[in-house]
């Protein structure tokens, strides 16, 4: 599948973006790769992920790093606190600096949404589905975690509504990306799991899933959660194409590194007026 990521790099430290994304200057998002930051061992080198056994003070400067060279003030990032769930919570600008300058106060958010200006919203992965969506109109943004069981829960879908009602989007109006994740030809499932997708009979979810000779499957996170943001209205998807387990010298993968690995970070931001 092409990649319709695009690999940026600044001060040494490496970052993918979505050049469509790029084009509209109210907003700046970037994603982080495992490599420009200063963890060591299994963990090098750009480990955004706390609670992967690494050093606290460590993660902190590879943010620093990370936002120096992507031009996102530390203090403006917002951390969603995944597991899995699909709970949806706005944050502000009060809100700058959870989980980063303080402790996040919230469990099981795995999307955040908000229509305030210099408030960067971040979401997490190393194989899971990372999903930014914006709405240029209004402005406001939203970004959500897709695991396999946020996907069936249809997390994606979940976001937009958030934002239809908290902000009074259109669906219509809405672009989402679906950023660097495991992709339809390495994710591999037995039958309990498939059998979730094959619950979501309105997707048609006979194209999404292909079935091995060993008694697994394979199947397209990607596609399904396209497919989600569709069917809530979004009328644009931008499936951004890099497989995580593909190319685990450039990011990371769960699934390549035997759960022995750091975590990836996509942010998003509205820019305040006078970035632009």
């Amino acid at each position: 599948m092409q990649n319709h990521m695009k690999e940026c790099r600044n001060e040494g430290v490496p970052f993918l973006t979505f050049p469509e994304l790029s084009e509209l200057p109210q907003f700046h998002h970037a994603f982080s790769t495992r490599l420009g930051g200063i963890s060591q061992g299994y963990l090098a080198s750009m480990n955004l992920g706390f609670g992967r056994g690494d050093d606290e003070k460590t993660v902190l400067r590879n943010y620093r790093i990370f936002c120096h060279a992507t031009g996102f003030p530390i203090g403006s990032l917002v951390l969603t606190a995944q597991d899995h769930h699909t709970n949806i919570r706005r944050v502000g600008r009060e809100d700058r600096g959870a989980g980063i300058l303080f402790p996040k106060p919230w469990q099981s958010i795995d999307g955040l949404i908000t229509n305030d200006k210099g408030v960067t919203l971040c979401v997490f992965g190393a194989d899971c589905v990372p999903i930014l969506i914006v709405d240029p109109i209004s402005p406001a943004i939203g970004v959500c975690h897709a695991g396999w069981r946020g996907t069936v829960g249809k997390i994606a879908a979940k976001t937009v509504l958030s934002m239809q009602r908290e902000f009074g989007s259109l669906p219509q109006n809405l672009q989402a990306f679906i950023g660097p994740s495991i992709g339809p030809c390495c994710f591999e499932v037995d039958e309990p799991v498939e059998r979730e997708f094959v619950a979501l009979k309105t997707l048609q979810p006979e194209t999404l899933i292909e079935e091995k000779s060993n008694g697994k499957y394979y199947i397209d996170l990607w596609e399904t959660n396209a497919r989600i943001l569709k069917e809530a209205g979004v009328l644009k998807v931008t499936i951004g194409g890099l497989c995580t387990k593909c190319h685990p010298g450039l990011v990371w993968s769960h699934r390549a590194s035997g759960g022995k690995r750091g975590g990836m970070c996509g942010m998003l931001m509205i820019r305040e007026e006078e970035e632009r």
